[in-house]
């Protein structure tokens, strides 16, 4: 697949139809306009630079066109909404806390406890500490981390933005933990756990990081 023709991200006002069929697929009625609405407000906070609405919008639309892979596609498009809910920069527990947001408006949606496990367990792999096992949790993980091999311009884009949210690092400190976080996916021997996604996006992901390592 060539990464320049790939449909553009979803924008705010594309978001809300594909809140609604997420709940759909989950069989559960819809939250409150508000719980969509307050997801959008925290994707829109100003320490956000990557972690942004943009990126909320960029997961949706890859979600879209490989939606029919995923076992329980309405958990894998919440997870994905939510996985983000919650960001600090200088946070640890963001994803936990996302994955709590999460459970929160599945149990007051009478969400079975088997769907809320599964749906915090798909949060929690975005903490990208091990490489996942479970089929929705791979392609998640992959959809999260898809912007590795976006067209080298947002692959840049990105790179500067990661770089804004740690602003308050000093540069030597930076440089050196993002070259070590470049190189633990280069060494790798496969960046993405799906087949999909290693055909679309694992050699324009090892072609952008490589680049990014030779400038640093």
């Amino acid at each position: 697949m060539n990464n320049d023709h790939r449909p553009p991200a979803l924008d705010v006002n594309g978001l809300e139809p594909v809140w609604e069929a997420a709940w759909h697929d989950l069989g559960l009625p819809m939250p409150e306009a508000g719980v969509c609405q307050r997801l959008l407000t925290a994707y829109a906070e100003p320490q956000r630079h990557y972690h942004s609405l943009q990126h909320l919008g960029e997961c949706l639309t890859h979600f879209q066109a490989v939606r029919h892979l995923a076992a329980h596609p309405g958990e894998v498009a919440l997870a994905l909404w939510f996985h983000d809910a919650v960001y600090d920069p200088k946070g640890k527990d963001n994803e936990a806390l996302s994955a709590r947001w999460a459970d929160e408006v599945l149990v007051q949606a009478g969400a079975t406890q088997p769907c809320r496990n599964r749906v915090h367990a798909l949060i929690m792999a975005t903490c990208h500490q091990a490489n996942p096992t479970e089929a929705d949790a791979q392609l998640l993980v992959d959809i999260d981390l898809a912007i590795l091999g976006a067209a080298p311009a947002r692959f840049d884009e990105y790179d500067r933005q990661v770089r804004q949210e740690y602003r308050w690092v000093p540069v030597f400190l930076y440089r050196r933990k993002r070259r070590e976080v470049l190189r633990s996916f280069l060494d790798r021997e496969h960046i993405y756990s799906t087949e999909r996604f290693r055909q679309s996006h694992e050699a324009q992901a090892r072609a952008n990081m490589a680049r990014a390592l030779s400038g640093r």
